[in-house]
């Protein structure tokens, strides 16, 4: 018998996702396998729709609309499994997409998380923005992927068909162990969303686990399918949330040091916005910043006593990716050095 699997999809008035994906996730070929929709307050009948139509899938209700961050960890407080498969809505998955990542998971006891490959569902032959090939981060903890650079997204021509450890992988098909789950407590609920599955695979790196991409499991992803991408409220989301990670993960001298550097470049990105007629997008980096620096002694709360050495993690470009990027002309994760 292979481990309990469950996958667990959050969903928030995401009846057209749930009609249009959820039957390939029910044709997944995997044996201790359980289907969950926690659903986070729907205002659509999202929760009707899913009774009438899909009646094996179990619902979970939680009360009100926590987020991605604490409306998983409502919904898994209550699902019990060997392995939990954090799947956004808007997610394609192929017939065997779970086995792979499981049985890489299985054969080391320090894997703690992993993701497939991840492309995009548009167009089936090119990486998508939110996994890729593996979460990376770089030496002012600006997050990317192999197979992607900002808005450069790379074709799949086999160039990364092998599995590798990363630094994060992604919450749109995030596989981990419950024990591990446990063990690092979860997602950060103040998160609300995005950066939350970076933040807990940065904790679980700093308990000498492993973050893994496995490349023989394939899942489709629309992508924006909750927040759109040219959003205010995500910028915002994005820049709080990546000085929160930081705050909270390195050592401390580190932290002060790169936070330091990170708001400055941060900086150019509000006169960038500022400059390009995005006076919303500005106001978006200002509140990040603000409501970062309010949440300072909250944030410290929660640092562990154990931190290890940043540029020591495996998953660590030990550059800038912006300077790389836009000064260097740097496209592709391959010309890295």
């Amino acid at each position: 018998m292979n481990p309990s699997v469950a996958v667990v999809i959050l969903n928030w008035n995401g009846k057209a996702y749930l009609k249009q994906f959820l039957p390939g996730i029910l044709r997944s070929e995997y044996d201790n396998l359980q289907i969950v929709v926690g659903d986070n307050a729907s205002t659509d009948d999202s929760v009707s729709f899913l009774r009438e139509n899909f009646p094996t899938v179990k619902i979970i209700q939680n009360d009100q609309n926590y987020g991605f961050a604490g409306g998983y960890n409502k919904v898994l407080e209550r699902v019990e499994a060997d392995f939990f498969v954090l799947l956004n809505s808007d997610v394609e998955v192929t017939p065997n997409w779970i086995k792979p990542v499981i049985d890489l998971m299985e054969g080391d006891a320090y894997i703690a998380a992993a993701q497939p490959k991840i492309k995009w569902q548009l167009n089936k032959k090119q990486f998508e923005y939110a996994g890729a090939a593996g979460g990376y981060l770089d030496i002012y903890s600006f997050p990317f992927c192999r197979g992607r650079l900002f808005n450069v997204y790379e074709f799949d021509d086999g160039q990364y068909n092998d599995a590798t450890e990363v630094f994060w992988a992604s919450g749109a098909a995030f596989f981990v162990k419950s024990k591990c789950w446990i063990e690092a407590g979860g997602l950060d609920a103040d998160l609300f969303a995005h950066m939350e599955e970076i933040d807990l695979c940065w904790r679980l790196k700093n308990l000498n686990y492993k973050i893994m991409y496995c490349p023989d499991a394939e899942v489709y992803h629309v992508g924006g399918g909750t927040l759109q991408t040219e959003n205010p409220f995500k910028t915002y989301l994005n820049f709080r949330n990546n000085l929160i990670i930081m705050q909270k993960n390195l050592p401390i001298g580190d932290a002060i040091f790169r936070i330091t550097i990170r708001m400055f470049i941060d900086f150019i990105a509000w006169w960038h916005f500022l400059l390009t007629g995005k006076p919303k997008f500005t106001m978006a980096v200002t509140k990040g910043h603000w409501h970062f620096l309010k949440s300072l002694l909250k944030t410290s709360k929660k640092r562990k006593a154990f931190q290890k050495d940043y540029v020591k993690h495996t998953g660590v470009y030990n550059n800038s990716i912006v300077w790389a990027f836009f000064i260097k002309k740097v496209k592709y994760f391959s010309e890295l050095k």
